[in-house]
């Protein structure tokens, strides 16, 4: 005799639900992951020079990627006006920053210094040049004069000699794309005289056998640049950066121009330049140039 058991739809659902119920339970007690790895941009100035300059710090980028797994992309800019949008705008978590790009990150954006940079790691200075046979003796000579400084937000071509000519009203400011092209003018007389770095001068003078030059003036020392972080970056990531970098192989650190064991270069004094320079930098493209700030000359003419 055949036997039929009656099994109400109410058992029938509860396995179903209980067994719902386990698979929903194993899927949210899984850590949850994210596919999408962090994101980190370098960036660094290669003042034109493209690819070559790029090159080595490839290294240096796949190095990082592979310590901290993340997305690691280089971004040159081509001068200092374009690194400081990136960096005002927090485009770029590392970067690899001259003196004057430093002062701004550190002072204005809060980025935070990990490493001083051997490119630059011998402090500089900023000399103002004028041809040997300008009767120019002292900075106060040069008013009503032109000058020719360097790229907008270089140290040594125009921040630190700005400083030095503050308060003196020049016929016209002109800006040499390179430190070549100073020379150049003060040699063919288009300009008064020119900002120039140390090194620089040094490397170009030679250049130039037909003409002599004199140092006018020579400015107090610049620190060296500096490798600078973003403050968007996390606590735990900062940390994980830093022991990269600092156990990097000494190849990788060389070609990328870092030394992990210098000594961070003090910046309070030179933000406090920088700072001081910055309101009369609207007047600099001026014809006269009055090197006060606004505030100072309507004050005088008052």
């Amino acid at each position: 005799m055949k036997t039929t058991i009656f099994i109400p739809p109410r058992f029938l659902l509860f396995p179903l639900v209980a067994l719902i119920g386990i698979i929903g339970l194993g899927c949210n007690s899984q850590p949850k992951t994210n596919n999408i790895p962090d994101q980190l941009t370098i960036g660094v100035i290669s003042y034109g020079e493209g690819k070559t300059s790029l090159d080595k710090y490839e290294r240096f980028k796949d190095y990082i990627a592979s310590q901290t797994r993340a997305m690691v992309d280089l971004e040159p800019a081509y001068n200092e006006l374009q690194a400081i949008d990136q960096i005002r705008n927090k485009k770029w978590e590392l970067v690899f920053a001259p003196p004057g790009l430093a002062a701004i990150a550190i002072g204005k954006e809060l980025y935070i210094p990990l490493f001083s940079m051997e490119g630059v790691s011998n402090r500089q200075r900023s000399l103002l040049i004028v041809r040997e046979d300008k009767p120019i003796t002292k900075i106060s000579d040069l008013a009503n004069k032109t000058v020719a400084l360097g790229e907008i937000g270089s140290a040594a071509g125009y921040y630190v000699p700005l400083y030095d000519l503050y308060g003196l009203t020049l016929a016209e400011i002109r800006f040499a794309p390179t430190p070549k092209t100073v020379l150049e003018w003060i040699s063919d007389g288009t300009v008064d005289a020119g900002a120039i770095s140390e090194q620089d001068f040094e490397l170009h003078r030679r250049s130039f056998r037909e003409t002599k030059f004199r140092t006018l003036h020579t400015s107090r020392w610049i620190p060296s640049g500096v490798m600078l972080l973003s403050p968007t970056v996390d606590r735990n990531q900062q940390q994980q950066i830093q022991k990269a970098m600092n156990d990097a192989p000494a190849d990788i650190a060389a070609d990328a121009g870092y030394v992990p064991a210098a000594k961070i270069p003090s910046y309070q004094e030179f933000i406090k330049l920088v700072e001081k320079v910055q309101p009369i930098e609207t007047r600099v493209k001026h014809k006269p140039a009055v090197l006060l700030p606004e505030t100072s000359i309507q004050q005088k003419s008052s």
